[in-house]
């Protein structure tokens, strides 16, 4: 079957490339390639030593995979052999989709003295062959061209109808939908994990990125690295995607941000909050290494100079070891003076236990509660209207934005007024995220308050389940600030959180009726004594009437054994008239 030309083997080896997966799927794929190259080596009489393939490469790369290991295949196996190498392709389209590609190509394969074939082209050496491979060459270079042209074209044109036409972020997956092609949906449950590693740090339960990522550590499901790691790179995209919020957005193709036709995991207000949170200075991460030793290290502050406390184990002089807590804040007067561990945290958790409210008032919160929420739920209409207006008033402000950027002459102002049009339509994009959801309840008021009006009435429950990663949240929850501990009074100066502090307000106050008498004190204050008596401004004749008026007012006299009408003239008279002046 071996064809000899001057005493010279001829050998062919084969070389396939698709550039996508779905051609294969198509007919077009590497076996096809295959068995026309086949075909072709046995009519001319060549045998086939070996096929190299590139799968999912594009043409225009010249450093591919299988190229390079055909090139290494031939130089290596042509030395000390009478033989010749012939690499055999199913079209020249199949061999590169750049000129200059397909150039470097034809010369690396002259340089290991090798040559080109194809059943559906005739490689030569004259100027005919040379013109005609050239212009099929820059032929398929302009189709790869044009066909990239025209899925851009076709992917930004799905970009500005809301639709996401590249690979699905982590946390969706695509679904096929009758009318609309592939849409984004939530991929459980990954989804879940996502949404609540967004929504915590918005609002705050997670403090850093350093929380986020140990977070997601913590899923089993959460893909990770090598190394059984999130990287902060990772951390810092998800809360940078817009996607997650329901937006698509691509700056490079001149795709502003818009309203995507798929379900974000959160709000796009909770995106926003997210943006404004990562503008703000850089915390310092809280600490990994907290567990059950020393559960409070980190949330309670010294009372002396309101810096964290710290913990650590201290081993005595018998080599037993005992929990401390220490405040090590140079220039305080508690530096480096212990704190029993013990202690303190029996006198949090009377501290928690004043925390509790009452049944009484946790069911008065309650029905308050639902008063709020069934008063909300009345004022629909009233909401959306306002939200409407909004809307009307934010889309006038762009067109006079607009009609200003047509009259501008300035680089600098039209500049000025772009990113104050998008502020706004970022605005308007918040206000009909709202007037959408205005009306549309996620459950009842039992369902949305549950957890909550649990937490409120007994706070301490949670912080007995002995998770840590519970009692940090019972402490964030609970108090607006660090308590700060004394060593020798214990907590002092606590700010509890708000719903705390309004019960607390509630349940330590004691209200009574007001006396009918009115504001003034009904019993008779004790009469100062001046050295020299100040002089009444009260006419002669009235003294003596004011004075009587007075005594009679007075519980206290009235009606007394022994009671008698004052004497005008003795000094009881004046002690009553100077009485009588301070009360008015």
């Amino acid at each position: 079957m071996s064809k000899i030309m001057e005493d010279v083997l001829v050998i062919a080896v084969i070389y396939t490339r698709i550039s996508s997966v779905a051609q294969s799927k198509k007919g077009h794929g590497l076996a096809s390639q295959e068995t026309r190259c086949r075909e072709f080596a046995r009519m001319k009489g060549y045998p086939v030593e070996m096929v190299f393939s590139d799968r999912a490469v594009s043409g225009g790369m010249v450093d591919r995979p299988g190229i390079q290991n055909t090139l290494r295949y031939i130089k290596k196996n042509s030395r000390n052999r009478n033989v010749r190498y012939v690499v055999l392709i199913d079209d020249i389209s199949r061999w590169a989709r750049d000129v200059r590609a397909h150039l470097d190509l034809r010369d690396a394969i002259k340089e290991v003295g090798a040559t080109l074939e194809s059943p559906s082209i005739e490689f030569g050496e004259d100027s005919d062959s040379i013109l005609v491979e050239n212009l099929l060459a820059s032929v398929s270079q302009h189709q790869r061209q044009k066909g990239a042209e025209q899925t851009k074209n076709r992917m930004r044109a799905r970009l500005q109808n809301g639709y996401w036409p590249f690979n699905a972020c982590l946390g969706f997956k695509y679904k096929t939908v009758p009318g609309r092609g592939k849409v984004l949906t939530r991929d459980e449950p990954l989804a879940s994990i996502i949404q609540e590693a967004l929504e915590g740090f918005a609002f705050g339960r997670f403090q850093t990125q350093a929380e986020v990522k140990r977070y997601l550590e913590s899923q089993p499901a959460f893909p990770k690295n090598s190394k059984g790691e999130v990287t902060y790179e990772h951390v810092h995209r998800l809360l940078r995607r817009p996607i997650y919020a329901g937006m698509v957005v691509h700056e490079a193709w001149g795709v502003p941000m818009r309203k995507g036709q798929h379900e974000g995991l959160i709000s796009f207000e909770t995106f926003q909050g997210i943006q404004e949170r990562m503008k703000e200075a850089p915390k310092a991460p809280a600490r990994a290494d907290i567990n059950a030793d020393f559960i409070l290290r980190g949330s309670v502050a010294c009372g002396s100079c309101g810096h964290a406390l710290t913990a650590c184990w201290s081993t005595s002089k018998s080599g037993k070891k005992h929990p401390y807590y220490w405040c090590f804040q140079k220039g305080c007067a508690n530096y480096r003076k212990s704190i029993r561990r013990d202690q303190l945290e029996e006198d949090f958790l009377k501290l928690l236990d004043r925390l509790t409210p009452g049944r009484k008032f946790v069911t008065f919160a309650k029905g308050m509660f639902r008063d709020i929420w069934n008063g909300l739920m009345g004022q629909t209409e009233a909401k959306r209207k306002t939200l409407r207006a909004d809307i009307q008033r934010t889309e006038q402000k762009v067109e006079q934005l607009m009609d200003r950027i047509v009259e501008a002459d300035s680089t600098a102002l039209i500049k000025s007024y772009e990113k104050r049009i998008a502020r706004l339509e970022a605005d308007k994009l918040i206000l009909e995220e709202k007037l959408a959801k205005t009306g549309q309840s996620k459950g009842t008021f039992e369902e949305m308050f549950e957890h909550a009006l649990a937490f409120l009435a007994n706070p301490q429950k949670l912080w007995d389940s002995g998770v840590p990663e519970h009692r940090q949240t019972v402490i964030k929850l609970a108090f607006e600030t660090r308590p700060r501990y004394c060593r020798e009074n214990g907590f002092t100066n606590t700010e509890y959180a708000l719903p705390f502090k309004l019960l607390g307000d509630f349940c330590g106050s004691k209200f009574v009726m007001a006396e009918r008498e009115g504001f003034e004190p009904s019993v008779r204050l004790r009469a100062q004594r001046f050295s020299r008596p100040p002089r009444s401004t009260t006419p002669a004749p009235l003294r003596g009437a004011t004075c009587l008026a007075s005594q009679v007012a007075d519980r206290n006299i009235v009606g007394k054994k022994g009671w008698k009408p004052p004497d005008f003239k003795s000094r009881a008279r004046r002690q009553a008239v100077r009485s009588a002046q301070r009360r008015r």
